[in-house]
């Protein structure tokens, strides 16, 4: 309620010969009123059945960045800066934290998503702040082993991950170095060939980490965080078309999600760039939705979030098709920075009528490198962030207070486009929804993985009979949780079931961890965090904003240098002379790739090795 709105004075008009009496009882009255909706909103405040519970407090060994749901049902994930090489392994059913083998490389602020086989893809990684990796690594979590793939055309920082109906990969974005800005060239990693197939004719300059999904068309829609979105085709050498702007605006440290098929959700967010130092804007509480199945899609606002605005916030969707979003600041600060203004309280959408309800508080911070995924039981993993300190938390959502679960006893480990197969359970009649959700990928407030698809199912003797959906497009080959929801819409422990592989992996079965009992959640401390000692965040001056550009990205054998013709740098100089100049080189950086300190007019390229830059003209 609004205390400003409140009116303890009688109307202008009302008698004025009204005793004092009278005035004292108006004013008891509608103070009574006032104090009752407050216990009453208080009450509604801490039943888990009306807004979930949060777990207690977790401590983990880093602070999570990135964050995977296995084909295991345990969650792969790793931290931030120079720790970015520590994956760890946490299994749900035991609350347990194991390391893994490292990846080799520092796989902070790469892009990642599964292929059909499920497979970890991860593109990219840290250098420095604003440089980038060209690595790319599998990870199989069945014997624990990453694999290097071949280089991509150059570094990736904040690039994004999709599966594409194929089966394909496509790696997108991400920034070379603050000199070339961001890598304007997307990729798709071929895994029938084990090569990387180039869009050359489909450059365009994307913000970090843009939010793409696979459109019911077959295209990759880019829903964001940009204004103007569009579609990508993926065939040939690529191909970019306008699709529709968005009503806000720009959506910086905004969230996504495709929450069914062609429908996109879009919320929060702000106007100003990445890392301002002098934004004044705070973020928005808006969201909109897109409908890719209409014939002319237009972006329009739906419910705005009822707590306020929030940025660097995450969105998860649940086995009943509501969308979850947590955490996040609603200050105009860097992000880099603890926020005095913390979006504690979580918010749940309803598809169904576009409106948004409070739910339970997070008890730490979870702004900036923070994440949030679906476990196979139905709860939601709350973890990581800059300023929430190596920890963990787990929400329950209000739908496991809804009584006793539906139980799976069988379900085939894999499954074909268009198949019907057999779920078993003793509550068949009771089931009104079945469920597929594809296992999350996630990092800064964007989930690479998660979609739903709505199977159609009927009853049968002593369960249920399923029908795989038959398009590539609405549901893209991989691992998916499988869940079945009674009527009360309490859905059961997930089956992880493979679709579209024809040679399919045996899945272990995740362990059920218990089901929450109804204990009040931990009250909610929003003392802001002390501002830390400054780290290696990315630097935010200057501030980048990169525009759409035809100019293409050096690939890794060519480099950009100034019009000295016929001279060979050898890796170890430090300048060369000719015609009277002298170039400096700050660095070499990776493949060979020379750094200068003097910008000359282009026009001569250079052939690099490990060694030696060559330089002819073009």
């Amino acid at each position: 309620m609004d205390w400003k709105s409140l009116h303890l004075h009688p109307p202008v008009n009302s008698c004025s010969c009204s005793s004092e009496h009278l005035r004292v009882r108006s004013l008891a009255l509608r103070w009574f009123v006032v104090a009752h909706l407050i216990a009453v909103s208080s009450a509604s405040a801490q039943d888990p059945a009306t807004v979930g519970q949060f777990s207690p407090v977790m401590t983990w060994p880093y602070k999570e960045v990135h964050a995977h749901l296995l084909p295991t049902g345990r969650v792969l994930w790793w931290p931030s800066f120079s720790d970015g090489d520590n994956p760890t392994l946490w299994d749900p059913s035991t609350n347990t934290n194991t390391p893994v083998t490292h990846a080799g490389a520092n796989i902070f602020c790469s892009g990642h998503a599964f292929l059909p086989n499920g497979q970890l893809l991860v593109a990219g990684g840290h250098l420095d702040s604003w440089i980038g990796l060209p690595n790319a690594y599998t990870y199989n979590s069945l014997d624990n082993t990453w694999t290097r793939l071949p280089d991509m055309n150059n570094g990736r920082w904040y690039p994004t991950n999709t599966t594409l109906p194929n089966g394909d990969m496509l790696v997108i974005s991400g920034w070379i170095n603050a000199s070339v800005g961001v890598n304007v060239e997307p990729q798709v990693w071929q895994s029938a060939t084990g090569s990387w197939r180039n869009l050359t004719t489909a450059h365009l300059a994307l913000p970090f980490y843009p939010f793409m999904f696979v459109a019911p068309n077959g295209k990759v829609f880019c829903a964001g965080p940009s204004q103007t979105t569009r579609y990508l085709d993926v065939t040939g050498t690529g191909a970019w078309s306008s699709v529709a702007n968005s009503n806000y605006g720009t959506r910086n440290w905004g969230s996504s999600v495709m929450y069914d098929d062609g429908k996109i959700l879009l919320m929060g967010g702000s106007p100003c760039g990445y890392y301002a130092t002098n934004c004044t804007t705070y973020p928005t509480e808006t969201a909109e939705i897109i409908d890719l199945n209409s014939p002319t899609p237009a972006w329009e606002y739906t419910g705005s979030m009822v707590t306020g605005g929030r940025k660097l916030h995450n969105a998860t969707l649940l086995p009943d098709g509501k969308v979850l979003v947590t955490g996040g600041s609603r200050g105009s600060e860097s992000p880099q920075w603890p926020s005095s203004d913390l979006a504690y309280a979580c918010e749940m959408w309803d598809p169904a009528t576009g409106t948004w309800t409070t739910m339970a508080s997070l008890t730490k911070e979870r702004t900036y490198h923070s994440t949030a995924l679906l476990l196979p039981d139905g709860r939601v993993l709350s973890a990581g962030g800059e300023f929430g300190g190596s920890s963990a938390e787990i929400y329950s959502p209000p739908y496991l207070f809804h009584g006793s679960r539906p139980t799976i006893t069988s379900a085939p480990t894999s499954v074909g486009y268009g198949q019907s197969f057999f779920v078993g359970t003793p509550n068949a009649t009771s089931i009104s929804k079945v469920t597929l959700i594809a296992l999350s990928s996630v990092t800064h407030n964007f989930n690479m993985g998660q979609r739903i698809s709505r199977p159609l199912f009927s009853q049968a003797t002593g369960g249920l009979n399923v029908t795989v959906p038959s398009n590539h497009n609405t549901t893209p080959p991989g691992y998916y949780m499988l869940f079945i929801l009674n009527s009360n819409g309490v859905p059961s422990v997930a089956k992880i079931v493979q679709i579209g592989s024809t040679t399919p992996t045996p899945t272990p079965t995740p362990t059920a961890t218990p089901t929450p009992t109804p204990t009040p959640p931990p009250t909610p401390t929003p003392t802001p965090t002390p501002a830390p000692t400054p780290s290696p965040s990315p630097t935010p001056s200057p501030t980048p904003s990169p525009t759409p550009t035809a100019t293409p990205t050096p690939t890794p054998d060519q480099c950009v240098v100034p019009n000295f013709v016929g001279i060979k740098l050898n890796r170890a100089q430090q300048t060369w002379r000719t015609a009277g100049f002298t170039t400096t080189v700050n660095k070499i950086g990776p493949n060979g790739h020379a750094i200068i300190s003097q910008s000359l007019p282009a026009g001569y390229i250079g052939s690099c090795s490990t060694t030696t830059i060559t330089v002819s003209s073009r």
